[in-house]
């Protein structure tokens, strides 16, 4: 099984609001997912982000590929430099 951190989309038309979740990369954007690990809400100024950077830096740990949208993000937060550091300070 391949797992994801990707975009799952909420919120109404034209008002998006993203729920950021590790699910199966078989499975649909908006369908089943195994957990949350945070949101994202582009219409409020300024944007607003929670991020659970424990959870995700779990998951990458454990093999999930992040899409391109989230990868941005993280960069963006620093998780991914905690990422690397603790994969390769070992």
């Amino acid at each position: 099984m391949s797992v994801k951190i990707r975009m799952k989309r909420m919120g109404s038309k034209l008002r998006p609001f993203y729920r950021l979740v590790v699910a199966d990369s078989r499975a649909p954007r908006d369908g089943r997912f195994i957990e949350q690990v945070g949101y994202y809400n582009p219409i409020s100024q300024p944007e607003e982000i929670k991020l659970e950077d424990d959870k995700i830096v779990e998951w990458l740990n454990k093999g999930a590929q992040p899409s391109d949208t989230v990868r941005h993000l993280l960069k963006q937060h620093g998780i991914m430099q905690k990422f690397h550091e603790s994969k390769y300070s070992k």
